[in-house]
């Protein structure tokens, strides 16, 4: 077994890296471990915009990554650990969560948390979730990853998480919100997140001795940032994968109400149509044609916006106002 701890606090490459080290060490068990800056990491098969406040991630600078696995979306940040096992699939059950929660609660337990696995894949202590798990198997590999939370920014975590129910709906996998905690609460002295990485390890290697660190090499970063330009940071992959989804706000804004229904097929409008009071000296149609094949997004649409004379449509109104309705 291989123990890599990851050079970088930056979700795209910390993600990507998951995926680089499958054709890396296609044979090789892994031990992986990153610790992200203020990121929101987004389940494979989620709709992203359905679970999280694109304005308050887009003014707080919290990149958004989807990752290979399913499951729920999670908040991350410099008090969240993260670990991550890779072992070849077939050796163990794919839907046993328990071995690779082993170490982590035996860790836990033995600084005098209570710690324990309930249902499927959540680490919880005092009823409690500090830790999601999720699984993937690809390549001939089977990955098992989770976070712990140490010290998260609890407020920053509910306010990113928390979406308008009333704006989206579709077929998606939403994430189901538990109550959560930090652990830092349930210590009796203070641990950093590089202290609690330097006890797992302790542990990972005494249940396997042969474990030894490895250390990513200039060329394996280059292989991983290339992913994160080709793949991790880019919308299509983060937003455009989403699931289908159908969208609808209603606003009064100056210029009167406006109501906005969306039809959204891998992340571009393909339908849409605009209801309310206001008053038009154009067809809204004509607008409504203008926004098929756009992308959902806030700067996709500012653009579109700035290049059609919009008070032919609304009235006196301002882009911005505008805007406000659609996303």
């Amino acid at each position: 077994m291989y123990i890599i701890d990851s050079p970088s606090n930056d979700a795209y490459f910390n993600i990507a890296t998951e995926e680089f080290l499958l054709s890396r060490f296609p044979e090789e068990d892994l031990f992986l471990l990153y610790v992200n800056a203020p990121s929101i990491i987004v389940g494979k098969f989620q709709n992203t915009l359905a679970e999280i406040d694109a304005d308050y991630v887009r003014e707080n600078n919290i990149k958004v990554v989807r990752r290979m696995s399913g499951g729920g979306t999670v908040y991350h940040d410099l008090g969240n650990l993260n670990f991550s096992f890779h072992t070849l699939l077939g050796q163990y059950d794919f839907m046993d969560f328990s071995v690779f929660t082993k170490p982590v609660l035996a860790v836990l337990n033995k600084l005098g948390i209570p710690a324990v696995l309930q249902g499927r894949n959540d680490l919880l202590v005092d009823g409690k979730k500090f830790s999601g798990n999720a699984k993937l198997a690809r390549q001939g590999k089977m990955i098992q990853h989770g976070t712990i939370l140490l010290d998260s920014e609890m407020e920053i975590l509910a306010k990113a998480l928390t979406v308008n129910p009333l704006k989206f709906v579709d077929k998606a996998t939403k994430s189901t919100r538990s109550r959560v905690t930090n652990l830092i609460d349930y210590l009796p002295a203070p641990l950093t997140t590089n202290e609690l990485k330097e006890l797992l390890t302790v542990e990972i290697i005494k249940n396997n001795p042969s474990a030894e660190p490895y250390q990513l090499t200039d060329e394996d970063v280059a292989g991983i940032e290339k992913l994160v330009k080709e793949k991790y940071e880019t919308w299509d992959w983060n937003f455009g994968f989403s699931p289908n989804y159908n969208f609808k706000k209603g606003l009064k804004i100056p210029a009167g109400f406006i109501e906005v229904h969306l039809d959204v097929v891998k992340g571009s409008i393909e339908k849409a149509k605009i209801f309310g009071d206001f008053f038009a000296a154009k067809p809204i149609e004509e607008f409504e044609n203008q926004l098929i094949g756009q992308k959902h997004d806030k700067d996709s649409l500012y653009t579109l916006f700035q290049t059609v004379p919009i008070e032919n449509y609304f009235g006196k109104v301002k882009t911005e106002e505008i805007l406000e309705v659609f996303i």
